[in-house]
């Protein structure tokens, strides 16, 4: 069933509170398939990868490159197939 799926910046550690965009893989309009890489985040620790949960099209990046954003706050929108 087609929709909008949120790409939220998930909790990699219990003290991680929040990360920096460091890299757009992917760009708006762009196809991505589940598992595959949309962007880099920084966190004091280490830089991790965030892989789409879902197949669609990139449809609305929601933060820029060096924005701090919080755990479990949205930083994509993906439409579903």
């Amino acid at each position: 069933m087609a929709g909008t799926y949120k790409l939220i910046l998930p909790r990699i550690d219990v003290a991680m509170e929040s990360g920096r965009i460091s890299e757009w893989v992917k760009k708006e309009g762009d196809r991505v398939s589940k598992d595959e890489l949309v962007a880099i985040v920084e966190t004091e620790k280490a830089a991790i990868e965030i892989r789409s949960e879902v197949d669609g099209v990139l449809v609305k990046i929601l933060h820029n490159v060096g924005e701090e954003v919080n755990v479990g706050e949205p930083i994509a929108e993906i439409k579903t197939d």
